[in-house]
């Protein structure tokens, strides 16, 4: 929105600053960081007088976990509406692709929302059914993919890029929509699951943006591309704004998420930042680049699937507990040590993420 005053003053004056993508990514972290910082105490009030009992606890999670009753879900209200506010002050709104990942980030925060609401209005841990949820998400995707495919340039449209291998190309077609909608389901998905310990899914996020924020904004800029020898997708450098908006709000709520927590992300969160990532993917032409970027993501949602069908085949477990943090805490490790060698494996992985961009 802030964007605008450039058309409408002196191009030389002080708001030709709003012309740079850098300057407003910066501008747009410290405004959803404010925001986090000054609403996030009042926001976390409400919610523990609104939900009196808070999240309902798994009976059959680890026992360290009942000393967290009581404490409010939800939290993910806090990232979103920091999310919001900064993206709308400082990105450009006639931008298709910021539209595509707000549509998306929203459209499963409000299913997140209503199942959290559920799961604290019946106080048990089902919610809103996984098919509506999963039905639900599966139509937003396939608007947002179906928007991606009309936005990208004629000779990236249904493609689907490789990372490592330069200029190569392979055209899915009429399937690139149903593929595009399996990153952004299994990555909202993916998230929800890593969702189960203070702090361990919204810092994996964060360095997950950060990264897909950087290759956004390189993918946009056609001198950077020509460099790197990846494919040029114009317009995307504005999801930068997005992904700097989306650091700034997780950090501001991790400030009451750090153990022991004061508030829970919730699914209004998890679901919500998951499809975002997934959708700046597929913007990007990336898809197949957040599959390591986020790979502890990928390896939470495989601990799970492995654990579900190993258990219907011999009816016995290959986890003491899934997804697999709730593993290691069964073998004796502490939530701190859990979180922050999970952020140092998601650190890794983006770095390594970033890498296939000069790996041609």
């Amino acid at each position: 929105m802030l964007y605008w005053l450039t058309e409408l003053t002196d191009a030389s004056g002080l708001f030709n600053l709003f012309r740079y993508i850098t300057f407003r990514a910066g501008a747009a972290f410290f405004t959803a960081l404010i925001f986090g910082f000054v609403f996030g105490r009042p926001l976390i009030n409400m919610l523990r007088r609104r939900q009196g009992k808070g999240q309902p606890i798994r009976d059959d999670g680890p026992a360290t976990h009942f000393a967290k009753a009581g404490t409010p879900t939800m939290g993910g209200l806090l990232i979103l509406s920091a999310l919001l506010t900064s993206t709308l002050l400082w990105a450009r709104l006639d931008n298709a692709y910021v539209w595509i990942v707000l549509f998306v980030t929203f459209g499963f925060g409000l299913i997140g929302f209503a199942d959290d609401y559920a799961k604290v209005a019946k106080q048990n841990t089902k919610g809103v059914s996984s098919r509506v949820r999963f039905g639900l998400g599966l139509v937003i995707a396939a608007l947002a993919a179906a928007a991606a495919a009309w936005v990208h340039p004629a000779a990236l449209t249904n493609q689907l890029a490789l990372p490592v291998f330069k200029d190569v190309l392979i055209n899915l077609g009429v399937l690139f929509v149903p593929f595009a909608m399996i990153v952004i389901v299994g990555a909202a998905n993916a998230v929800n699951l890593t969702d189960g310990l203070d702090g361990l899914a919204v810092m994996p996020v964060m360095i997950a943006a950060a990264t897909l924020g950087a290759i956004a904004y390189i993918v946009g800029r056609v001198d950077y591309t020509e460099y790197l020898g990846v494919h040029f997708v114009p317009g995307t450098g504005e999801i930068f704004v997005f992904t700097a908006a989306l650091i700034g709000g997780g950090l501001g709520f991790l400030w009451y998420n750090a153990p022991p927590a004061a508030v829970f992300m919730g699914d209004t969160g998890s679901l919500a930042l998951g499809g975002a990532l997934g959708a700046i993917a597929v913007c990007t032409k990336h898809e197949i680049v957040l599959a390591i970027v986020g790979g502890l993501f990928v390896v939470e949602a495989l601990s799970v699937i492995i654990q579900v069908l190993y258990f219907k085949r011999t009816g016995k477990r290959v986890f003491l507990m899934a997804p697999i943090h709730h593993h290691f805490e069964k073998k004796g490790w502490s939530e701190p040590q859990i979180v922050i060698r999970f952020w140092i494996i998601s650190l890794i992985l983006a770095l390594i993420g970033l890498a296939t961009l000069k790996l041609r």
